[in-house]
């Protein structure tokens, strides 16, 4: 007789615990480590133009009209008014190769933890937060919430969401995850940030995604397995191919096997730059590294560059 299933409620309330040991370690970095860096990172973007005013002395050069200092002769700049909160919009693409993993944890749980701190961050610094999981089986939206209560019941709702199965009476060409890219453009307000979070796979740019791009932040972040990056010698390992549609075997031992994997690599972080041309825009995260640790060096950097800039 096989187990009852468990509700979604129970999957839900499962997650709190593991979610509020997250917000803890979220609050600690955000006080002693992050401080403003998380808000900063975002700055540009999130702000609303209000009008144009003469330039002064110590005004940032960056804000300059152009146009408008041409045609008036004398320096003008854009004055903004600054967001009182940003909506962050998670997309959790939940494709069946996130379910490989060579140690203690599969893509999957790690990157579903990455998620978790993204949304305990937004929470902390009082945002609006969303998601959208898509799998095989669909999707399920989740519009940008205020408040911790909230915030915690939407990140449970996310990370108890059940994994695709491994194998599917859907052909190959049919078995990725369905992303309804028209109702994402839609989900949140102009300029939010949307986090897209995923295995990213040699691809071609998403029909829609350059609308999607002008109309939010984006960003991309994915969790590699040690094993992505390169073969294991002695080790034949089980994988999932998304393009035949079934799980293979790759034999490390094999010269051919590494030279094409070598191969998929370069294909792989190809089409991850390419729908992310810009460095501070993307995260790579290791399965065995720390990944609360991974982000805060992910937002001093993006507070770094626009400083220079």
């Amino acid at each position: 007789m096989s187990a009852p299933a468990t509700s979604p409620a129970a999957l839900v309330t499962s997650q709190l615990a593991l979610l509020r040991q997250l917000e803890w370690r979220v609050r600690h970095a955000v006080e002693n480590v992050l401080s403003g860096e998380y808000r900063s990172a975002f700055r540009g973007r999130g702000m609303e133009f209000d009008q144009v005013v003469k330039y002064t002395f110590g005004d940032d050069i960056r804000d300059i009209d152009w146009n408008v200092t041409a045609r008036l002769g004398e320096p003008y700049r854009k004055k903004f008014i600054e967001e009182r909160e940003v909506s962050l919009l998670l997309l959790f693409e939940d494709s069946v190769s996130l379910q490989f993993g060579s140690g203690a944890q599969s893509k999957r749980e790690a990157l579903l933890e990455l998620a978790g701190l993204v949304m305990m961050l937004g929470a902390v610094n009082r945002d609006r937060v969303g998601f959208l999981h898509a799998s095989p089986a669909g999707y399920k939206l989740q519009e940008p919430v205020r408040g911790r209560g909230q915030i915690l019941h939407a990140a449970a709702t996310l990370l108890g969401q059940p994994p695709p199965p491994l194998t599917s009476d859907l052909p190959p060409q049919t078995s990725g995850t369905f992303v309804p890219w028209r109702l994402l453009a839609k989900a949140a307000p102009r300029h939010s940030i949307l986090i897209w979070l995923g295995d990213f796979p040699p691809r071609i740019e998403p029909e829609g995604w350059s609308v999607l791009s002008r109309r939010y932040q984006t960003m991309g972040f994915r969790v590699e397995d040690p094993w992505d990056r390169e073969l294991p010698f002695d080790r034949i390992l089980t994988t999932y191919d998304p393009v035949a549609g079934r799980l293979v075997n790759l034999n490390g031992a094999s010269s051919a096997q590494r030279a094409a994997h070598a191969e998929w690599v370069q294909s792989r972080d190809a089409s991850f730059h390419a729908i992310f041309p810009n460095v501070m825009s993307r995260l790579t995260v290791r399965t065995d590294e720390e990944r609360l640790e991974a982000l805060v060096r992910f937002f001093h950097r993006r507070m770094a560059a626009g400083k220079r800039r």
